[in-house]
């Protein structure tokens, strides 16, 4: 048994603290993007790559699922955290048989998550056998032989789980479910099942459809935006460009966070020259610095204000809405001590704002993580959806809820079926075209994946893209499962640290990128917008395959059928595709005129709920069970970060360099505890008796509400407890954390 720690290693010294950028984006942006891709692809490469990434005929950027313009695109259409993502992808360097004989999987468990992902793509199949430290060769023949028997000898299909990332494009996502539903399951945890799986429980309850209402142009047209549980800067940047375009037609923005992000205050739009030399321009117009989890209270304390204003469009509710009298009955009984104190937002502030709200014409609510990662989380996504349908900013130009999607394909994945439990119609529909019989049982989601593997129920776990192990919470629970398992795969292009925690056995299967030269594929982006994305570059090794390809030799040696038709034509594929996903007909000859929408019905005022309305709903504000002594801490990403992979150890915009096991506090709690800066603490979490402990963080003063502290994810992920999730949604709620903190011995 492989026994070392899952956790990244310890740091040897603390961080270099320096001063704050002036602006967000601008130079700076420019510089460090040059930098990356100068290093990581050359010159020629990085002139390829900068030209032809999120424009039309070339390839969607792996990072974020943000929107591309519709109409006029600039010759470089990316932000600092794309031109990593393509350069990550793009890379050079390779790593092979030479490089795994002389680095054990304990010897790489060593090294931080940055080092282990800038060794270079992976360049052929790897297997770790029983007992054996080290990866080694193995033929792709050999490679789906093994998975093939694996899965065959499981007592029954659902002793198997599918893991998606948002990096996979849709045809192989879809080509992945139905592997999975082909082989018996819908075992299909992803992504989505930690990010935005509360707003699509939340939305689809309200609303009847779990994605945004808006497109680019409703954001860049808004009269009021409330950017809200979000650092567009750092997860983002993009969404900079299109506030500034608003701000310039009049728009006012609401910034509402716990901390205060830097790109929300001062930006610098980096495709103007004139602006890189000027002044920085100032997006929020209106800072609400809220106590961790105390967004419900705060959205409530609004809508009692646009209430007792009637600043509000009866008919849109009337015609509409249903719900609406038991909901405004419920919104006057809640005291304003209780709002301003779970808040941490005075009633004059909220009443300040809320005239805002009540005097625009058109609102757009924005939000990530920050709403979703909570116990509570879908009840407070549910009240912001209350908030707009007062105003009737549902259905109209200029208007709308906007999620903000984290990877770029993660939208698409779950349009395409990746999701443990689908509508009858595309059972039936997925029986008609493939001609076998789909479970429906629902399967496990992200969470319930890691609770079967501890309780011995998974023997299998297949992942299309993504690091399982570091992206999921309660770390060591993690790793525990996944060793209890007899085969892990990661079909992957980089080094990961999830490659490290395994099964019995591991297989790494290398698969072409996003960058890379392969059919024309297409992607859905965070307002639904479907595109296609094709790569540039020569395959980084003569050994890789397209995630396709490699779906298909698993689906022929589990199941005994041949798909290498649908993986070596995406058009034929496509033409499945269309007859079985609503609102895909003529997917091919769409994608060829520029692209479409996937069907959304809320933008045209229709609402697929039960009762045919959207839906009025009520909740009630739910203290945290905080005691003297115990702080709330919320997981956070740095600026050189993408999700769980670190670009460098660096988060510029906070002024951090060099280091990740910190924790930012308030300078009086951390004088409270006699704490000074750079102090060494361990960081104890406390959920229905269980305490979990990360040692040897650095304690950092930042302008963060009393009572509240905030770390970097993944090295703050064992302190996530497995059971802490949203209702309904189960998303982990690592904006929760109830913590303790002591000095390190």
């Amino acid at each position: 048994m492989r026994a070392f720690s899952p956790e990244p290693p310890l740091e040897p010294k603390g961080p270099e603290i320096e001063k704050i950028p002036g602006a967000a984006t601008g130079l700076g942006a420019i510089v460090h993007s040059l930098d990356v891709s100068l290093r990581e692809m050359g010159p020629a490469r990085t002139i390829n790559a900068w030209t032809h990434v999120n424009q039309v005929g070339g390839f969607d950027c792996p990072s974020c699922a943000w929107a591309d313009p519709l109409g006029h695109r600039h010759s470089f259409e990316f932000c600092e955290n794309g031109a990593k993502a393509f350069a990550d992808d793009a890379t050079r360097k390779t790593i092979g048989r030479e490089f795994f004989a002389t680095h054990s999987v304990e010897q790489l468990a060593t090294q931080t998550d940055h080092w282990l992902n800038a060794q270079g793509r992976l360049a052929e199949p790897l297997v770790l056998d029983p007992n054996e430290a080290n990866y080694k060769p193995i033929s792709w023949e050999n490679a789906f032989s093994l998975i093939g028997q694996e899965l065959r000898d499981c007592p029954t299909p659902h002793h198997a789980a599918f893991y998606t990332s948002g990096k996979a494009v849709n045809e192989s996502a879809f080509l992945f479910q139905l592997l999975a539903r082909r082989f018996g399951t819908n075992n299909l945890p992803d992504c989505s099942n930690m990010c935005h799986e509360s707003s699509g429980v939340g939305l689809t309850e309200s609303l009847g459809a779990g994605k945004s209402t808006v497109t680019l142009e409703d954001l860049e047209n808004a009269d009021v935006i409330v950017v809200i549980g979000q650092n567009p800067a750092t997860n983002h940047p993009r969404m900079l460009t299109s506030l500034q375009i608003a701000k310039r037609k009049g728009a006012r923005i609401i910034a509402v966070n716990p901390l205060p992000e830097l790109g929300l205050f001062r930006f610098r739009y980096p495709q103007d020259p004139l602006a890189l030399l000027g002044k920085t321009q100032i997006l929020a117009d209106h800072f609400l610095q809220v106590r961790i989890n105390g967004d419900l209270a705060l959205l409530q304390g609004l809508a009692k204000v646009l209430l007792e204003m009637q600043a509000i469009d009866s008919i849109f509710i009337d015609q509409n809405t249903r719900g609406f009298e038991e909901f405004a009955a419920q919104i006057a009984q809640v005291p304003w001590d209780l709002i301003a104190k779970e808040s941490g937002i005075s009633e004059a502030q909220i009443r300040e704002t809320a005239d805002i709200l009540a005097s625009s014409k058109g609102t757009v609510a924005t939000w990530a993580m920050g709403l979703t990662q909570h116990t509570n989380a879908v009840d407070t996504i549910q009240a912001l959806v209350n908030l707009l349908l007062l105003g009737g900013h549902i259905g109209r130009p200029g208007a709308g809820l906007f999620c903000v999607r984290g990877h770029s394909n993660v939208q698409g994945d779950r349009t395409m079926g990746i999701s443990e439990s689908m509508p009858e119609a595309f059972y039936k529909a997925l029986e008609r075209e493939f001609h076998f019989t789909c479970p429906r049982e629902p399967g496990y989601n992200t969470v319930e994946t890691i609770e079967a593997m501890n309780e011995g129920h998974l023997r299998v776990f297949v992942s299309l893209g993504g690091n399982f192990l570091s992206a999921t919470p309660d770390t060591h629970a993690v790793a525990q499962g996944m060793r209890r398992t007899r085969l892990t795969v990661s079909i992957a292009t980089k080094l990961n640290r999830g490659h490290l925690i395994t099964g019995q056995r591991a297989l790494i299967l290398p698969c072409i990128g996003r960058t890379e030269q392969d059919q024309i594929a297409s992607v859905e982006n965070t307002v639904s917008w479907v595109s296609t994305s094709q790569g540039r570059f020569p395959p980084a090794s003569p050994q890789l395959k397209s995630e396709a390809a490699i779906i298909a030799g698993i689906a022929r040696a589990t199941c005994d059928v041949d798909w290498s038709a649908y993986a070596n034509d995406f058009e034929l594929l496509r033409e499945r595709i269309a007859c079985i996903i609503p609102g895909f007909q003529n997917f091919n000859e769409r994608l060829k005129e520029g692209g479409f929408y996937a069907p959304v019905p809320p933008k045209e005022r229709k609402f697929p709920t039960r009762s045919g309305k959207a839906e009025f709903t009520r909740h009630n504000i739910e203290p945290l069970p905080v005691e003297p002594g115990q702080l709330v801490m919320m997981t956070v990403r740095s600026h050189d970060q993408f999700n769980t992979v670190v670009y460098d150890e660096n988060d510029r915009y906070r002024g951090i360099h060099h280091g990740r096991r910190v924790i930012l506090m308030n300078r009086e709690d951390m004088q409270e505890r006699d704490l000074e800066e750079q102090q060494l603490v361990d960081i104890s979490s406390h959920f229905e008796g269980q305490v979990r402990t990360v040692q040897a963080f650095r304690v950092l003063p930042y302008d963060i509400p009393r009572g509240n502290a905030a770390t970097y994810f993944p090295e703050a992920n064992p302190l996530v407890p497995l059971g802490q999730r949203a209702r309904k949604s189960f998303t982990p709620a690592s904006k929760s954390v109830i913590i303790t903190v002591t000095r390190s011995s």
